[in-house]
This record gives C-alpha cells, structure tokens and sequence, in this order.
C-alpha cells in the first residue's frame, strides 16, 4: 500500500532507477482496484490486459537503455467522457451504452502516453455530466471514500474516489460547473481547472462548442499536487484541431515566491454561507499560508455574488431545450433524475433572444468587474463549497445546490482555479481550498496550492479502506 499512496512523479522515479518495474506498479493498482471498487463503484472499466501489455514493453525499453518519458510506466485513469481509444465512451447516458468504441485517443490522454502514462481505467460520471454527483442509468452511484452514505462529487467524481483511494496516482477530468474541483474537495485530494484555451478538448463527449464553450476546461486530478505540475507541463500544448487553444508557455510553480504574492480571501461569496465547520478550516488554512506570503487581505470581489444565476442563465437559456434534444438524439430514452433535476432548473432561466443578449452583457460586465478587481492581487481564495460531501442524492435541492457557486465563479471568469485538501471536518469529511488566480497562472495557483499542502497535510488515506 505505501508504494501506492506515493505520487506519480515518484512512482515513475522509482521505475527509472529500477526499484519497481511498470508491471509490478500496474499490477498493484489492479489489485487495489478490485479491492475499492465494489464498496466505490468508481471505475466502470478497468483495462487490465492493455495496461500490462503496455507495461511489459516500457520495461523492456527500460532494460534496452531507451530513453522513455517522464511519466513512463505510470498508470492513470480516465473520466468516462475522455475518449481512450478501443473503448466505449458513454458520458454516463444511455444512448451511448453500446456506442462504437474509440478508434483514436482524446488530445489529453495522447500526450499523457507521449509522457509514458498508462491508461488503467475509465471512471464513473453523472448523465451527460450533469450533476454535482457521479450516478447514472448504466453503472450506477460513486459512493465517497471516507463515508459510502455520501457522493464523491460529480461530474469527475469516479475519477476523484478512485484516485482518493489509491486505485490511481493522477487521472483527467472536466469541468464547466465545478467538475474537477468540487469532487477535488469532497474526496481529499487536488485538482485544477486550467485557463478556459489552456488545453485542448478534442476527443471529450460531448465535444467542445455552443455558447458555453468558454466555460469549460479539462483538468489534472491527483492525490499530491507536484502531479498536478507534471501533468500540466504535458498537457499545456496545442494539438491542431481544437481552435480554441491558445499556446502559452506553461511557467514553472517553483519560480514562484511566496513572500512576493498579494492574496485576497473570502469565506462567504454572499450566494451560500459556508457551514462553520468548514469556514473555520479554511480560514486556518488562510492563516497558514499568510505568514509566508507579502500580505493577505480579507476582501471579497464585488460582483462575486452574480456567479450563481450568471453560470445558471449562461447554460440554460433555452430552458434546457437543446439538452432535451441532444439526449433524445442520442437514444437516451431514460434520463437520470439528478439530470431532470437540472433540467428543472433550467426551465427558470428560458429567455429570448433579446434576454440572451442581456445575459452575454451581465457576463462581460461581471467579468470585466472581476478583471479590475485582481490587478490588486495574484490570487483570490475562497471554499470550494459551501459544504463538505453531501448525502446522495442531495445535490439537486435547493437548500444545497447553490452552495456550489463558489466554483461556477471560475468558470465564468475563465481563470485558472487549483483544489487543494486543507483540513477535515469531525466526521472525518475532507475539506478543500480554493486558489484562483490571473489567466495563464496556472504557476502560481499550483504554488500555493503547494504551499498549503506542506502546511495543512493534503490528502489523507481513508480509514474504511485501509
């Protein structure tokens, strides 16, 4: 168990000096995926055959003296809406349980077997993606590794329980809501949505495109944050055929000074107070990283409180009529009740096209306000969420959903936004912080978020699956 609870980075040192082979490596992830999974139910396919396959030959390459990648013969997992090529990728809805299999690799999964990385498994999602819960008509619910009775988040909520519990050292998700970050912050481990043009979608179902384009990002999932790191180095390149990417060079976390950064925070985003628990953690974890920093400030943007009914009236101007569609298109007779749920919600922010032109001027100024307000700072921190992990099927309500405002912000704004575990609740719940900062800085979200990892301990291993 202790080689698995290592960091990619370090796993992948270990098969370079010949400590471990990828074999030995991928095999103990498999073992520990048969053990977690039928009291998870996080990966809905697990590529045994392949990832040893591919293993044996990062071994032999190893033995010949070839030069291999930084990541090689590590395994990684896979949100089930990443294609991998030669299996299914069913988005959680029904119309796609018997689609063809992949004939070629998402962007994101490329570059990661560029790296080395091997594909272990795909995890398990909410409907179309559309819930803050990972529980569809095929495979079912994800239950969260420190408290089976609660959610492990959604949409990248498989992939945070397996990752949480071991089954994988790092893996891809997605995040137009929250995604990557609010299953970040339920499970206990970190997670970052990069700059809205940072990575390239090509390969995600459903695919990029509409007017809600801008709002979402593939992101980095793992356990420790130097992943997150490495995975972004990889990952932060153009491949060609998504437009929407923009080539930045991805700056170094370790250039960045603690003692130069200006921080802002915020406990309550005046859309859903924290409950106290979790504000009190976060605020520890505020003063944590403040004795380091050149100076920490108590200040919450002005016009943060639009976030909710912004990112709500941005998705679904149609009242959730083209989502309605796109379903039946696919053959997705059933719907899940959480997506229903969100349907509903919708169905309050149908608008013409005059309205629609309102919101597209409530969003440029909401992000233009935001915009002014950071020039004073290099990044703002806040909770993840009103909460730590929920009950199932809790998510939908009302009296909770808003509470997960705090990351649509984000989305709205585009900026780069890091997770990362800074403490835990009585009942033994992970709490997460969130770290947003300028667009193209990733750097210095991953630096703090490396700073408050050393400081507040980051993930810690589950005592129900010891």
């Amino acid at each position: 168990m202790e080689i698995l609870e290592l960091s990619g980075t370090a796993q992948a040192g270990l098969i370079r000096r010949r400590k471990i082979s990828s074999l030995e490596l991928v095999n103990a992830h498999l073992r520990r995926i048969d053990a977690v999974n039928p009291s998870l139910n996080a990966a809905v396919e697990v590529l045994n055959e392949t990832a040893r396959e591919v293993a044996c030959e990062v071994d032999k390459k190893l033995a010949q003296g070839s030069h291999l990648g930084a990541l090689a013969g590590v395994p990684f997992s896979i949100k089930d809406s990443i294609e991998v090529k030669d299996t299914v990728c069913t988005a959680g809805t029904i119309g796609r349980r018997s689609a063809a299999r992949s004939i070629q690799d998402a962007s994101v999964v490329a570059l990661m077997r560029a790296a080395g990385a091997i594909p272990i498994a795909k995890t398990n999602l909410p409907d179309l993606l559309f819930a803050f819960e990972s529980d569809n008509l095929i495979f079912g619910r994800t239950n969260n590794p420190y408290d089976f009775s609660r959610t492990s988040g959604g949409s990248s909520g498989g992939e945070a329980a397996l990752i949480a519990a071991c089954g994988s050292p790092f893996g891809l998700g997605s995040d137009a809501a929250g995604s990557v970050r609010l299953p970040a912050h339920f499970c206990g481990i970190a997670s970052i949505k990069p700059t809205s043009g940072r990575l390239p979608r090509t390969g995600h179902f459903p695919p990029a495109g509409g007017w809600i384009e801008a709002l979402w990002q593939i992101g980095p999932m793992a356990r420790h944050v130097e992943d997150l790191v490495a995975m972004m180095r990889m990952l932060a390149q153009p491949d060609g055929r998504d437009q929407t990417v923009v080539g930045m060079p991805f700056r170094d976390p370790k250039e960045v000074r603690l003692e130069d950064l200006r921080i802002a925070f915020f406990i309550d985003n005046g859309i859903a107070p924290c409950e106290p628990e979790l504000r009190d953690i976060v605020q520890n974890a505020v003063r944590a990283i403040a004795t380091e920093a050149r100076s920490v400030e108590e200040r919450r943007p002005p016009e943060i409180d639009q976030s909710y009914d912004l990112e709500m009236r941005w998705i679904g101007p149609d009242g959730g009529d083209g989502l309605r569609a796109f379903a039946s298109a696919l053959g997705s007779s059933h719907i899940h009740p959480l997506l229903d749920g969100w349907l509903q919600k919708f169905a309050r922010c149908k608008t013409t096209l005059s309205g629609f032109a309102d919101f597209w001027a409530d969003l440029d100024r909401f992000r233009a306000a935001m915009f002014a307000f950071i020039q004073d700072y290099d990044a703002i921190l806040s909770p993840v969420c009103a909460h730590a992990a929920l009950p199932h099927g809790d998510s939908i309500e009302d009296s909770t959903f808003r509470g997960f405002s705090y990351t649509m912000t984000h989305n709205l704004t585009g900026w780069p936004a890091a997770v990362v575990r800074c403490g835990q609740t009585s009942a033994g719940l992970p709490v997460g912080i969130q770290i947003a900062a300028h667009p193209w800085r990733e750097d210095i979200a991953l630096r703090l978020a490396e700073g408050i990892e050393a400081r507040c301990g980051g993930w810690s291993a589950s005592p129900l699956l010891s």
